[in-house]
């Protein structure tokens, strides 16, 4: 077994795309309407081969209640700093600057996407 896919209901598909692929050089990977149940699925990664990410729009929803339960997804990156920088530099909301986290010398950060998910970003160099 492996893991597949993590599932995230967003209000706006298109800015969801255009976040992902913009930020992070994910690519969308395969998208499906479904008419008859008014939603529409998008699959985004970096291989096909690897768990992704999968949107759901429910076309008649433009916002979500994220609630105290979700966490965050995790992406290890090469260049924390120049991805923060990049991110802010495109309008995007780094919440968390760089830096080593509580209790540990892993190198992390924060952004969050369009929907309010928060995306940890960890340094590759630190990252045991």
């Amino acid at each position: 077994m492996r893991i597949h896919h993590t599932m995230l209901r967003v209000g706006n598909l298109d800015k969801t795309i255009a976040f992902y692929s913009n930020m992070f050089g994910m690519k969308l990977l395969k998208k499906n309407e479904y008419p008859e149940g008014q939603f529409t699925l998008a699959f985004m990664g970096y291989d096909e081969n690897q768990a992704v990410l999968e949107f759901t729009y429910n076309w008649d929803t433009s916002s979500y209640n994220l609630g105290n339960a979700y966490g965050h997804v995790a992406l290890v990156c090469d260049d924390i700093y120049g991805t923060c920088d990049k991110i802010k530099a495109a309008g995007g909301k780094v919440t968390r600057e760089p830096g080593p986290m509580k209790h540990g010398k892993t190198v992390i950060a924060f952004v969050e996407d369009p929907d309010g998910y928060k995306i940890e970003l960890i340094d590759s160099a630190s990252h045991i």
